[in-house]
Parts: C-alpha cells; sequence; structure tokens
C-alpha cells in the first residue's frame, strides 16, 4: 500500500480538529503518518494519542508557511498531502489526491473543496491567479457536478493538496516570510515555471466548513505576500510592462481599503516591501535563476480578469476589468 505523509496546523480554537484528524487516519488505501503542527491550540491533546501521529510543538506560531515547512522536514514519506484543520477527507480522498503524482509531469495535485451541505456546492476546485497576482477560491459556489473533470489549474487550494517529497525540497517548501496567504499562489507558479503542471483531481474530495473572515490583520498580509509575488515571481522586464496597470490598480484597491477601513494596513504593507527590499532581491535572484527554459509559459495560465466572487470583499468594476484584459492580451507573450 501507497504511504503518505498527511501535515495539518492547529492554531487558537480548533472545534473540527479531532474529526480532521480521523478522518484522514480512517483512509483507504495509504498509510498514514499525520504530522500535526501545535501552532497554539487547546485541541492537540484530544487528539494526538494515536502511534500513526507526530506532534510538533515549536513554541511560537510558525504561520501556515512555517508550519509546513517544519512538518514536512519531518515527513517519513516520500508523498505528502496538506489538510486544513477545519476540512474533513472523504476515505478515498488521500489516495485518489496522490495517485496524480504518478505523472512525472505533475509536480502539484489539488482537490475537490466543498462547503458542507447538499447538493455540493464549490469551496474551492484550484485557484485562478490574475496576473497582477491576485487570486480567489476557483468556482466557489458552483454545483460541483458541473465540474468533475480531471484539469489542470493556475493554483492550488492551500487547504488541500499534494506535492512529492522531493519536488517540494527542490522548490524550498514555502517562504516562511508570507507567515500565511498567498503562499499557495507562490508554490505554483514556481512549480510551472520548472516545468511541471498543477492539476485539479476532483475524485478527491474534502468538506470544509469555510467561513471567510475579514481582519485588518488579514488584508495586510493578502496585500502584501500578492505584491511579493508580484515583485519576484516575474523578471524584471515584465515587471515594467506591466507597471501601467500596477499603478492604477494600487490606487484602486487603497481606496477600497480606505472605505473599508484598512487603508493603514494597505500602506503598511508597502512599507514593508522597502524595508525588505533586500529579501526580495535575494528572492528574485534565486527564482530567476531556478527558472527553465521549457517553463517560459507559466504565464499563459495567468487570467486577465478579476473575478472575485463578491463574499470576499473586493469589487472590480467591469470597465476597469475590460482594460485589465486588453492589456493582458497585448503584453502577455513578452511576460515570463
Amino acid at each position: 500500500m501507497r504511504e503518505v505523509s498527511v501535515i495539518i496546523l492547529g492554531y487558537g480554537d480548533e472545534p473540527l480538529l479531532s474529526r480532521c484528524v480521523d478522518a484522514v487516519l480512517n483512509s483507504r488505501n495509504v498509510v498514514v503518518q499525520v504530522i500535526l503542527v501545535d501552532n497554539g491550540t487547546m485541541s492537540i491533546p484530544d487528539v494526538a494519542s494515536d502511534p500513526r501521529i507526530q506532534c510538533l510543538t515549536p513554541g511560537s506560531n510558525t504561520g501556515f508557511a512555517g508550519g509546513c515547512n517544519l512538518a514536512s522536514a519531518h515527513a517519513t514519506y516520500d508523498d505528502l498531502v496538506f489538510v486544513n484543520s477545519d476540512l474533513i477527507v472523504r476515505d478515498d480522498a488521500i489516495a485518489l489526491l496522490i495517485s496524480r503524482l504518478d505523472d512525472e509531469g505533475v509536480g502539484l495535485a489539488t482537490g475537490a473543496v466543498l462547503l458542507p451541505g447538499e447538493p455540493p456546492i464549490v469551496n474551492s476546485i484550484g485557484n485562478p491567479i490574475h496576473y497582477l497576482m491576485f487570486s480567489w477560491a476557483g468556482d466557489y459556489g458552483e454545483p460541483f457536478a458541473e465540474h468533475h473533470l480531471q484539469e489542470s489549474v493556475a493554483g492550488i487550494c492551500g487547504g488541500f493538496f499534494a506535492c512529492r517529497r522531493d519536488l517540494w525540497t527542490q522548490l524550498g517548501g514555502f517562504d516562511e516570510q508570507y507567515f500565511a496567504y498567498a503562499e499557495d499562489v507562490d508554490l505554483s507558479l514556481r512549480t510551472r515555471q520548472i516545468s511541471r503542471s498543477v492539476v485539479f483531481e476532483p475524485r478527491a474530495v474534502g468538506i470544509h466548513h469555510y467561513e471567510f473572515t475579514k481582519n485588518n490583520t488579514k488584508w495586510f498580509l493578502l496585500e502584501r505576500n500578492r505584491l511579493m509575488n508580484f515583485l519576484t515571481l516575474y523578471d524584471r522586464r515584465s515587471r515594467w510592462l506591466l507597471v501601467p496597470m500596477v499603478v492604477p490598480v494600487e490606487i484602486g484597491v487603497l481606496l477600497a481599503a480606505a472605505r473599508a477601513g484598512w487603508a493603514r494596513e494597505k500602506i503598511a504593507s508597502w512599507k514593508w516591501l522597502w524595508a525588505n527590499r533586500s529579501h526580495l532581491r535575494e528572492r528574485r535572484t534565486r527564482i530567476d535563476a531556478a527558472k527553465d527554459a521549457a517553463g517560459s509559459h507559466w504565464t499563459m495560465i495567468l487570467s486577465g480578469e478579476m473575478n472575485i466572487p463578491a463574499e470576499f470583499g473586493l469589487r472590480v468594476p467591469p470597465v476597469a476589468n475590460w482594460v485589465l484584459s486588453r492589456y493582458w492580451d497585448v503584453v502577455k507573450s513578452h511576460v515570463n
């Protein structure tokens, strides 16, 4: 039977952690090692008694990125699966998800993340990525019955995905500066830059007890990390080509932030990027060096429009989407 290390992080109040872990341990057709990272939750003692569970206690909140890196360093097996603590996998989901890694060309596989209830409704089936590095839950709110085909997607859903450990090591895992949010965008695009695909496996189903929370710290991380992706994943020429769209969009986001009460956090994201420009420079150099010639078409998967669900707090006017899309049509073949 195939062996897999499953990584789960716990933080704060975790009412579903026990169910999440039990579902993973009850997976069929795989031998499971669960690596549970205690990022600061009282729920760990309720689930950590099974000998198949290895519990790591870093002593502070390492964030999603740091927690995943810590856990992967303790993984015993060659296949890694990452599962959110509020996601309940079906008993065949883990086996079906890692089966996609048998294809040498596949780098990352993401599962069908559904909302609770009947009929099944999509939370994410792989996430679109806009060329300005906005990303959102793919096909959120649509009937799952319309999405039963395996397909290539721009980005994984960080709440449920699989990766071979050798590729994870090659990519360096997540950049821990992200702490949380948008690290799945970064990992997905760096995977494509080395000519590996990112795929959606509809048979690997997890039910996500999901609630989109809006708080100012989250907006800071989302915006800072989005811009970190923009500033480090593209080469210099591409960044300059996209400046005519970056500037008005940044102004628009700042105005939206002012209306919603998180303008201070938006400005703080700019300040952080400036203060950490040496890290961005080093990261950009490393990413450029890792790109291969066959992966030069990685930008073709990026979206020209931002069709962000209204629930996620950013509404893009139709005329702005039209301009963004037309501009992308013109420059995308020159961007890398």
